[in-house]
């Protein structure tokens, strides 16, 4: 007779298996930390002795400090380039140690993050849905010998159950209790048409040249039905004041105007952005982004 005790271990092994198919050992980390320290390589660290078997990968780790914001549009820019099953770390946390939530949301299409739901899920929730939320339960998804740690968090409980849920050793179900499927949001202009004009926020900078990304797709910018060479025009403004506002041809790459000159295209995730020929967008205009940047666009 099968003794129940091997019973049960053997029905416990299978669930975790089972449970840890969706999973494929991949932990993708970004943060607010920088590289100037060793916060990045403890979070790394963590992971690794959790299992050797984790294949680690970042986002990025120069977040402005304390940005949710920028922490969302990241995630929103990423995450669905990456294969089902991939577990995500994103640690800006300025309420570290207050009364937020630390979760796991597992979105629709198959991939988990791990962060507090502090506002970082506003967009990823809405762009890749809600499949479920979990709140960590830390009394069994924190490191070891850690409890006195009230200010590390990314390395004591996201980096640590991230790890454990990537390698299989927990299930999503025991990440902890299911929570309702809604997060913390941060306000900000959606993407819409409004009469003759495209309204949306200025998501996200090109930080590299000084472009400016807009939150408006290319479905809802066809709607202008604007053909390459068209003008268009363009304000710009920081909560109710207006700090930009000028024609530019709508073009297909910057080459098409001369150096120095401002133009409007679709940046590589396909959303409408102004940029320089060859200069910084950004820096001359004194234009940054965030949920209370706004846009507005016309065809002349």
């Amino acid at each position: 007779m099968f003794p129940l005790r091997r019973l049960f271990s053997f029905l416990f092994l299978l669930l975790v298996y089972y449970g840890s198919r969706g999973q494929n050992k991949i932990v993708v980390f970004q943060s607010d930390f920088g590289l100037k320290d060793g916060a990045v390589s403890a979070m790394k660290g963590v992971a690794m002795d959790v299992s050797a078997d984790l294949k680690l990968f970042d986002i990025t780790h120069e977040i402005p400090a304390y940005d949710i914001w920028e922490a969302a549009y990241r995630l929103e820019q990423t995450v669905p380039y990456w294969p089902r099953g991939t577990v995500f770390v994103s640690v800006v946390d300025p309420g570290v140690g207050t009364s937020r939530k630390s979760v796991v949301l597992k979105t629709k299409t198959g991939q988990f993050i791990v962060t507090p739901d502090n506002g970082t899920l506003t967009l990823i929730a809405l762009s890749q849905g809600i499949a479920e939320i979990r709140q960590i339960d830390e009394t069994r998804n924190r490191r070891k010998n850690s409890q006195e740690s009230y200010t590390f968090h990314g390395r004591d409980v996201y980096a640590y159950t991230g790890a454990r849920l990537a390698a299989g050793l927990i299930t999503f179900e025991q990440v902890g209790s299911k929570l309702p499927d809604q997060v913390v949001e941060i306000p900000y202009q959606p993407a819409l048409k409004e009469g003759i004009k495209l309204k949306g926020t200025i998501a996200i900078l090109d930080i590299q040249y000084g472009n400016v990304w807009t939150n408006i797709g290319k479905e809802l910018f066809d709607q202008l039905k604007v053909s390459y060479g068209d003008i268009l025009r363009v304000e710009i403004y920081h909560n109710q004041k207006k700090l930009y506002s000028a024609d530019m041809p709508y073009c297909q790459t910057f080459g098409a105007v001369n150096m120095g000159q401002p133009l409007a295209y679709l940046n590589s995730l396909l959303q409408l952005s102004f940029a320089l020929n060859q200069d910084n967008f950004s820096k001359k205009y004194s234009i940054s982004s965030g949920s209370d940047w706004r846009v507005e666009v016309w065809k002349k």
